[in-house]
C-alpha cells in the first residue's frame, strides 16, 4: 500500500509506489546497521543509493556503492545491505516480480534473531 511505513531494528522503509508486478520503497539504514542476509522466491530487486554508502553482499561477493550508483539482485540471489558509516544510508529499492509481499523473505542470517536457528533448519 502506497505510504505504508515500518520501523525495523536496522532503520525504516516506506512504500512510494506499487502496481502489478512492482513495488518502490525508500529505505534508510542507520549507522553501523545491516539488513538480514536473505533471498526472495518471487522478486528481483534494484537498489539505487541516494545518500551514504551501501556495502552490498550479493551471493557472498561484497560491492560498495555510493550516491548515484546502483546494483541489481536477481530472484533467488542471497543479498544484504550494510551501512558501515556514521551517516544514515538512504536508498531506493525497486522490487519486480509476480509477488512483492513482505512475507517473501527467507532469512539466512540476521543480527536481530529473526532467522531460523540452525536447530530449526
Amino acid at each position: 500500500m502506497i505510504g505504508e511505513k515500518d520501523t525495523r531494528p536496522w532503520g525504516t522503509w516506506m512504500v512510494l509506489d506499487e502496481g502489478d508486478g512492482f513495488k518502490v520503497k525508500r529505505i534508510t539504514v542507520d549507522p553501523m546497521q545491516r539488513l538480514s542476509y536473505q533471498t526472495h522466491e518471487h522478486r528481483a530487486e534494484h537498489w539505487a543509493v541516494v545518500s551514504g554508502k551501501a556495502t552490498c553482499v550479493v551471493d557472498g561477493q561484497t560491492i560498495i556503492i555510493g550516491p548515484g550508483e546502483s546494483i541489481d539482485i536477481a530472484i533467488g540471489q542471497a543479498h544484504r545491505i550494510t551501512n558501515m558509516d556514521q551517516e544514515v544510508l538512504v536508498l531506493i529499492e525497486v522490487q519486480m516480480g509476480a509477488y512483492t509481499g513482505e512475507d517473501d523473505i527467507i532469512r539466512l542470517e540476521d543480527d536481530y534473531g529473526r532467522a531460523p536457528s540452525a536447530e530449526a533448519v
